[in-house]
């Protein structure tokens, strides 16, 4: 059961590897935050106007991964591995320094993110916790994907993903906050591509630093990683690690239940658009402190 109250990373915490879009080397440092303050990026490679608030309507484009941004040309890409950790560790408040323009994509997955701040520690913090309580249903359908989410007392995740690859196929997962372990059952799932795709997203300056060890290569016969997959169904069960990530950029965990069906990066974002434009879907709760109240 996660705590009611706030929680920040113990002492600052060092990562550093290469963008799996970019290519290129990329330093990473945690920082403690105060209390209510949220999760916030600082591009500390510029002088000046370098923050960026973790949210939702600070998304610039989810073209393969997400892109937060600020009004002044400032970006950071592919945060949604990260959110993800941040989210199965229970953070609500860190400072993310970083010295480019994307998040290192470290294994492909969110383990790596998840084990240094598990150990490192989690320190808990004298304030309640916000959570975003769904009150109505929100549903998006763009062509043959959709996304929803539902009125539910837990954070739940039904995600059926479905590739016309045999090494695919259609996958479903279900994640429940109180009953899924994170760190076992999701922070492991590895991104993964098909390799005939590779070559076109180099000319568009993505994919450059994907390899076997950041990734699951895909091809008509099967995937090329020879130690195999981590879980039967890894590839649904990074789809919904992408999610949770996503849907952290709400700015609060959220009580909801979201089905998804193909969706991705651009419906994850678009579903918390929706969600926000329609003020009576939602509210925001502090339920201990209404219990001790009353």
């Amino acid at each position: 059961m996660m705590s009611d109250f706030q929680h920040t990373i113990s002492k600052p915490i060092e990562i550093q590897g290469i963008g799996v879009h970019s290519g290129k080397e990329s330093y990473l440092k945690l920082l403690p935050a105060k209390e209510n303050h949220g999760i916030v990026f600082k591009r500390i490679d510029l002088k000046e106007n370098n923050i960026i608030a973790a949210n939702f309507d600070n998304v610039i484009d989810t073209t393969l991964c997400t892109v937060i941004g600020n009004p002044y040309g400032a970006s950071v890409s592919t945060v949604e591995h990260l959110m993800s950790a941040l989210w199965g560790c229970g953070i609500d408040n860190v400072i993310v320094e970083v010295d480019s323009a994307e998040v290192p994509v470290m294994d492909g997955s969110s383990l790596a993110f998840t084990n240094l701040i598990m150990e490192c520690g989690i320190k808990k913090q004298n304030a309640f916790r916000k959570i975003l309580k769904i009150l109505k249903p929100i549903e998006l359908m763009v062509d043959d994907k959709k996304i929803e989410i539902l009125p539910s007392e837990d954070f739940i995740i039904d995600y059926t993903i479905q590739f016309a690859s045999k090494a695919i196929g259609v996958q479903s997962f279900i994640f429940k906050e109180n009953q899924t372990s994170f760190k076992e059952d999701i922070s492991k799932a590895r991104t993964f591509g098909f390799m005939k795709d590779l070559a076109a997203l180099n000319k568009i300056g993505l994919g450059k630093g994907v390899n076997l060890s950041n990734s699951i290569g895909i091809t008509d016969d099967g995937i090329l990683n020879k130690e195999g997959l981590r879980y039967g169904d890894e590839f649904v069960r990074h789809k919904v690690l992408d999610c949770i990530g996503d849907l952290y950029l709400a700015g609060a965990r959220i009580k909801g239940h979201v089905k998804a069906f193909k969706a991705g990066h651009a419906l994850n974002n678009k579903l918390l658009r929706k969600l926000f434009a329609n003020k009576d879907a939602y509210v925001f709760i502090e339920e201990r402190k209404q219990f001790y109240a009353a």
